[in-house]
């Protein structure tokens, strides 16, 4: 990582998302930073719904007469 990007980030200005995780990891703040995007599920509905939606599914496959 270039210390441009590094003085970038400090003076506030834009970088890379991978910049950002990368300097979290680097600092050793990489949990705090997976915290973030882990969904938060208080109610069972949100469990259900959180599970419901990781369920994956395969598209079907085109016939000729479609």
């Amino acid at each position: 990582m270039s210390a441009n990007t590094v003085s970038s980030m400090e003076a506030g200005r834009n970088i890379a998302f991978e910049n950002v995780v990368r300097i979290a990891m680097v600092l050793g703040r990489g949990k705090e930073l997976e915290e973030l995007f882990k969904p938060q599920l208080t109610t069972l509905e949100d469990l259900r719904r959180y599970e419901e939606s990781t369920i994956r599914q395969r598209i079907k496959e085109r016939t000729l007469a479609d």
